[in-house]
């Protein structure tokens, strides 16, 4: 058998959406589960809709997911000369022709077939005519009249189509541009490619170009057409569901391998698995496995992965995911090890990089900002006396492990008859500012002795200067 060729051809007309990530992942689980090769192809023959700008967005997608590719990116918009080469072969056989309706006069046509009942597709006027190349002409290729297209699709299994519902097809626009159904065939002959998978709203394309293939006498790849991703009302999934782009969902805090786990799952399952490391997938991954039936966008389990994956990450690669937001708001950690450090208690409380960034605020402050009621609760005048003898037992300290914190308080707690519990929360709020947060001995080993005293010492002025304004009584 010979060395699978898979490719990923997206258009540069927009950014890359969730239904195109999930074609070009298929793809590339495709190619290196059977050591094949994977192909990137930017198809930007539309050059009034493709940008430079889109094709850098896609490649930046692509990249973030992990999606490398073997060969590549070749872009359609230099290889005319090679589109045009095959169209003269196939004028040259026979099997192509130029055209010299207008647009319009096609237009009529299709109008007077449909009001006889006729089916309203190009009536061929021009097929056995033998024109020539004229300005305004098109060259179409011309299809058989009777007879069946058929494959055995990969997905959706044996498809067949009757060939009288087919027309001649546009191979070679007025403008010398190829037709999109022209360019991707020539592309996958030249490139070798031996199976395409692709969105099913490409298999009506299918005929067409498998009739291309045969035309060039050119070997046929395997088809496979994946189903369709819907929202959660059961529609095609679109803007009006939320974020579709790719690099939203990055921007967004999402973790590159959060968004391929869930994306491989919308329409492929190994077993009851639901969470995969990547050389899981590549071991596992069967185009067998994929269901025909349209995956439903299911954005609170995408948020559940994402919370597993960021649990599951490297602290410090999260702490430089989150250092670009928490410049934006004033915080600059004053390393990257302290803000990893700070961050490994939240990863379990945290599905987003901006929700980490929001948690872990409180440890990069040089004076806390308190919750209002849980200040008036739990930092009163009344505790002064506790929160002083605390700042002197820091002090004599041997070393700031959790162990040792936790000693501690249970020292100071049976010192002055309370329980531990109406100790650490006054603490927690003198550290943090709220009542909510990691496990009281863990947030203080992380701000260190000097920085646990910087605060309990400004709690201490808050509680004082609250005394004051409540006046004597």
């Amino acid at each position: 058998m010979n060395k699978i060729r898979t490719r990923f051809a997206p258009s540069p007309t927009g950014y890359l959406h969730i239904g195109g990530a999930r074609t070009a992942l298929f793809n590339w689980l495709l190619a290196r589960n059977m050591r094949g090769t994977f192909i990137l192809r930017v198809e930007d023959t539309d050059a009034q809709r493709s940008t430079d700008e889109a094709t850098r967005a896609i490649i930046e997608a692509m990249e973030w997911l992990g999606l490398d590719w073997d060969e590549g990116p070749f872009f359609q918009s230099r290889r005319l000369d090679t589109y045009r080469e095959y169209i003269d072969r196939l004028i040259a056989s026979g099997r192509a022709y130029y055209c010299h309706c207008t647009a319009d006069e096609v237009s009529l046509r299709r109008e007077q077939a449909l009001k006889e009942g006729r089916k309203p597709k190009y009536d061929g006027l021009c097929r056995e005519r033998g024109l020539g190349p004229a300005p305004g002409a098109v060259v179409r290729f011309k299809g058989p009249l009777d007879g069946v297209t058929h494959w055995d699709d990969l997905i959706k299994g044996p498809i067949a189509i009757d060939n009288t519902e087919l027309d001649d097809l546009i191979v070679l626009r007025s403008d010398g541009q190829p037709t999109y159904n022209m360019a991707v065939v020539v592309d996958d002959v030249t490139m070798g490619i031996t199976h395409v998978v692709r969105g099913d709203d490409h298999v009506n394309n299918t005929p067409r170009q498998i009739l291309l293939y045969q035309a060039l006498d050119a070997p046929l790849p395997r088809f496979g057409h994946v189903p369709m991703i819907l929202g959660p009302d059961g529609k095609r999934l679109s803007k009006r569901h939320g974020a579709t782009s790719v690099t939203a969902y990055r921007d967004m805090g999402y973790l590159p391998e959060a968004l391929v786990n869930y994306l491989v799952r919308l329409g492929w399952s190994h077993g009851d698995q639901e969470i995969f490391s990547r050389d899981e997938l590549i071991e596992k991954y069967t185009l067998s496995s994929v269901g025909k039936s349209a995956g439903v966008f299911d954005p609170e389990k995408l948020l559940w992965l994402n919370a597993h994956y960021i649990k599951e990450s490297d602290p410090a690669r999260l702490a430089g995911l989150a250092a670009p937001l928490l410049a934006e708001k004033g915080l600059a950690p004053p390393d990257p090890d302290y803000l990893a450090q700070a961050l490994v208690a939240l990863q379990p409380r945290s599905k987003t990089v901006p929700e980490l960034a929001e948690q872990v605020g409180f440890y990069l402050v040089d004076r806390v900002e308190y919750d209002p009621k849980a200040a008036r609760k739990f930092l009163t005048a009344g505790l002064v006396p506790l929160m002083t003898d605390l700042f002197g037992r820091l002090e004599a300290l041997p070393d700031f492990g959790e162990q040792t914190l936790e000693d501690l308080f249970n020292g100071l707690a049976a010192a002055h008859d309370l329980k531990l519990g109406k100790i650490a929360q006054p603490v927690r709020v003198a550290l943090t500012g709220r009542t909510a947060s990691p496990g009281l001995f863990e947030v203080m080993n992380v701000l260190g002795r000097d920085r646990v005293r910087s605060r309990l010492r400004q709690a201490l002025e808050h509680m004082a200067a609250s005394s004051d304004e409540a006046g004597p009584a």
